[in-house]
């Protein structure tokens, strides 16, 4: 009888690691898809606003943290060995590009956006709204910052970026639209969690 409970113990396991590989690719083809629905505003080199934040927020909302976080991560790694899944394709190149830190905040607000998730006392609406929103201005702080270190202290950089321009042209200027977007992906998840916490227990 024990052998029997640990083989079906052991064939749950794997099923439950199958179905989360499997959310994990799809959430890696909707960041792809994400950055190809974008806006590119012409101010600067080129600011963008895209679906890539509403996905890597739902990433962290309905897998959780740690498979929410891999599926970003795992996104970004196939941009890095060449693959054209990026918004202007792909190639490890783009860790010297200035605008790569706000890639790198989609993995850390799938991240946040799962802790989040996972520590709620009452999940509701203003709870996910709240805390979707702090966790999609984490991928701004990611972005800003990167763009700060690497045009004064990593790459040579003939004028690097003040703080007056990563305030007004690369914060200012988008976070409007991205705060919209992030209360998107909060109510998607305030009602989408059950549902995928059904999937992912049967």
């Amino acid at each position: 009888m024990q052998q029997e409970a640990n083989r079906q113990q052991k064939e749950t396991m794997k099923m439950s690691a199958g179905r989360e590989a499997a959310f994990c690719g799809l959430f890696i083809a909707l960041m792809c898809i994400g950055a190809r629905i974008s806006i590119v505003i012409p101010i600067g080199t080129g600011v963008t606003i895209s679906l890539q934040i509403l996905f890597a927020l739902l990433a962290g909302f309905l897998l959780g943290p740690r498979a929410g976080f891999r599926s970003v991560l795992l996104y970004l790694l196939l941009g890095l060995v060449g693959l054209p899944v990026y918004a202007h394709g792909g190639g490890a190149a783009y860790l010297v590009r200035p605008t790569y830190g706000f890639l790198i905040g989609f993995a850390v607000a799938a991240l946040l956006a799962g802790l989040f998730r996972s520590r709620m006392k009452k999940r509701t609406k203003v709870s996910y709204l709240i805390f979707g929103e702090i966790a999609m201005l984490s991928y701004y702080a990611c972005g800003l910052i990167y763009m700060y270190v690497m045009t004064h202290f990593l790459i040579a950089s003939a004028d690097p970026v003040g703080v007056h321009t990563l305030i007004f042209v690369w914060f200012l200027s988008t976070v409007g639209p991205d705060l919209v977007i992030g209360a998107l992906a909060s109510l998607l998840a305030y009602r989408l969690v059950p549902v995928f916490d059904r999937i992912r227990n049967n």
